[in-house]
């Protein structure tokens, strides 16, 4: 029974730190010029949402959760954790409800409240996971390759949408969309 008691979080992890960030780095080095790419569409899928263009702002990032679901967990994720093939099916969810929200306009925050508190969090979280969140590796020591960048590693993109769904939703869909990346922000 002693046994049981002398286990660690860190036991339960089934890889090391350095594995994760060559991973980080492995996706970084495999899609460098889509980092442009992603980088330009999450800047305009804010400038939409604080438009009140909420709609197509919602369904902007949708393809880029199904890319990281695929590019990222089923890929390579998956290889060092066994539940990285349900963490890819939870972002392919997400990509579903992405899709449906903006086809349906459901929970979407029609009225024009830019400085309200949940819109200027909003902004400040998706900014984090645009701006800031990239920005971590390099000036830690990291490669460039290391760098988190939104739409490709799964991190940045959760902090951004979250951000996001502060700016256009209310209400029981914005519980809704949250969750997903709250939950993979906990994991």
């Amino acid at each position: 029974m002693n046994a049981w008691t002398s286990y660690q979080l860190q036991d339960f992890i089934p890889f090391t730190a350095d594995v994760y960030f060559r991973l980080l780095e492995r996706m970084g080095e495999t899609f460098w010029p889509l980092h442009l790419l992603t980088l330009a569409l999450g800047a305009a899928t804010l400038v939409l949402a604080l438009q009140q263009r909420t709609q197509i702002a919602c369904l902007l990032p949708a393809p880029l959760w199904a890319f990281v679901a695929f590019a990222f967990f089923f890929q390579l994720y998956a290889e060092l954790n066994w539940a990285g093939g349900y963490v890819g099916d939870a972002f392919i969810a997400q990509t579903v409800l992405l899709v449906v929200m903006a086809i349906t306009g459901w929970g979407m925050d029609k009225a024009s409240r830019r400085t309200s508190p949940p819109v200027v969090m909003g902004t400040a979280i998706t900014l984090f996971g645009l701006i800031i969140m990239p920005m971590m590796a390099p000036l830690s020591g990291g490669s460039w390759y290391q760098a988190e960048v939104f739409g490709i590693h799964a991190d940045p993109t959760a902090v951004f949408t979250l951000g996001m769904v502060l700016i256009m939703l209310r209400g029981f869909a914005l519980w809704i969309a949250a969750i997903i990346r709250a939950l993979w922000l906990v994991v």
